[in-house]
């Protein structure tokens, strides 16, 4: 049922989608969906946390055979940006304005910071980066998820936050290269 739900919400938001719209589409009762969760709140906080621990558990299988660190980051910011292009713009816009979802996804863009950080540390740790301050990068990718997270990135640059977060990847995996390498 809460793979439903989330479709429903995913592709049209969750603020102008009552519970007895939903019962109307999923062709089932009230009790049946407060059985997922006993509010509309509840509800939805539940969709955003489940739509967030299946993206990273994807994001995490699809980087665990990948050794290089600069494709390694690359490819784990890509696949933040096309989890995040899997979210309507209702839904995105209808998450960073609702408090409770707001904070998940808070939550969410601050652990993926720490995530990257923590790539390039290993990249710099095995050479394959140049050595930088892993801590002042961390900061720096994380004010441009933040960037990215409140709209003010997309909303400046025209570009969706999926697409946000895949161009984060690029120029990211660009500016980490050795100044001595031919990768490019």
């Amino acid at each position: 049922m809460l793979e439903q739900i989330s479709s429903e919400f995913l592709s049209e938001g969750f603020t102008t989608i009552s519970v007895d719209e939903l019962t109307r589409r999923l062709h089932c009762s009230k009790s049946t969906i407060y059985s997922v969760a006993p509010t509309k709140e509840q509800l939805v906080v539940a969709v955003t946390k489940r739509f967030f621990r299946l993206a990273t558990t994807r994001i995490e299988e699809s980087i665990s055979g990948i050794d290089d660190p600069g494709l390694r980051i690359s490819a784990y910011l890509k696949g933040v940006g096309a989890a995040m292009s899997e979210q309507s713009p209702t839904f995105y816009q209808d998450m960073v304005s609702f408090g409770p979802t707001a904070e998940v996804y808070t939550l969410n863009s601050a652990a993926a910071a720490r995530r990257v950080q923590s790539l390039i540390q290993h990249g710099v740790d095995s050479g394959h980066f140049r050595d930088i301050n892993t801590n002042f990068a961390g900061h720096l990718i994380g004010w441009a998820i933040e960037g990215i997270h409140s709209g003010r990135l997309p909303d400046d640059t025209g570009l969706e936050a999926g697409q946000a977060f895949s161009e984060l990847g690029d120029i990211l995996l660009k500016g980490l290269g050795r100044a001595d390498s031919s990768q490019g």
